[in-house]
């Protein structure tokens, strides 16, 4: 258990504010992708997707930031819970936008069928999570969603077409990575700028790469339902 550092602003006690600090830059990063995604003329699926998942990271990022950091000894750990089930949702709609991507090389059948092991997938994950109120299924939904699926989708995108949006969204999954394994191996800087201040700042630098990537996708013709 690390070290709980906390600071008393205009008289309210606020636990580990570089960790809430870096999580509510990931927030702001998120919510000005999405403002931006959201003013695009082309709404395909694809933007949509991310549109939403950047909006709903940082919905994530900021119940963490604040219910799971900052204020967290005026809640119960069951509020936890929330931001975890946030968070998954948000891995699913990348997923979904990884999964739209395909279109460019794959015929419309074998996307809707990614799509339904998208949904299986996520009921899955989100009833062990509930079940067992363990961050463990959480944390395996966020590594199997971003590699598994995001990663290697993109990878052999960008093998079959070269395309821009695939090297920067992958680039992006990388910095995850690394994200993911500061807070594993809870490698940390400084009492004050710990192993999760430092994880957040590889997911704001994620967050960047995707979004680049994003910018990036190329105008087609795409059918309306989402599954």
């Amino acid at each position: 258990m690390h070290e709980i550092i906390s600071i008393e602003l205009l008289g309210i006690r606020i636990d580990e504010p570089m960790v809430t600090l870096t999580d509510l830059l990931v927030s702001v990063l998120c919510f000005i992708f999405f403002y931006k995604l959201h003013r695009r003329p082309e709404q395909q699926l694809i933007i949509v997707y991310f549109k939403y998942y950047f909006l709903v990271m940082g919905m994530a990022t900021t119940f963490g930031g604040l219910v799971g950091h900052a204020f967290y000894y005026e809640f119960s750990k069951s509020w936890k819970l929330l931001g975890w089930i946030i968070s998954m949702v948000a891995i699913m709609l990348i997923e979904r936008a990884a999964i739209e991507h395909t279109q460019i090389v794959l015929k419309k059948k074998y996307i809707k069928t990614l799509r339904v092991v998208n949904l299986v997938e996520f009921s899955i994950f989100l009833i062990l999570t509930l079940y067992t109120l363990n961050f463990f299924y959480v944390q395996l939904h966020s590594g199997y969603g971003l590699m598994f699926v995001v990663f290697t989708i993109e990878f052999l995108l960008f093998l079959k077409t070269r395309n821009e949006t695939s090297k920067y969204i992958m680039a992006g999954i990388g910095f995850a990575a690394l994200s993911a394994l500061t807070f594993s191996t809870q490698f940390t800087l400084h009492p004050w700028f710990n192993y999760l201040a430092f994880s957040h700042v590889w997911m704001a630098v994620a967050s960047v790469f995707i979004y680049l990537g994003v910018k990036k996708v190329e105008v087609v013709k795409q059918e309306k339902a989402l599954v």
